[in-house]
């Protein structure tokens, strides 16, 4: 009874190891310029999905201010 118990617990140790599958199924494709939006509504505001000049500002103002991502993974 007590090897049972064991291999089962083993088995729900095993299982919540498993990795999850990583496949590209949300936001947009590939191949698609980052300035034409992924379709959600988690955008800055008074930008609209497709607009490329405002894009662009919008990321020249965010570098001008400091908020540059990759800078900011390597301070930490």
């Amino acid at each position: 009874m007590m090897r049972l118990v064991v291999i089962g617990g083993l088995a729900l140790v095993l299982a919540a190891c498993a990795e999850k599958p990583q496949d590209l199924g949300s936001g947009a494709a590939p191949d698609t310029p980052n300035w034409q939006g992924t379709g959600n509504s988690y955008v800055a505001p008074g930008w609209k999905a497709g607009d490329r000049k405002a894009w662009e500002e919008h990321l020249r103002v965010r570098t001008q201010q400091g908020q540059n991502e990759y800078l900011r993974g390597g301070q930490g």
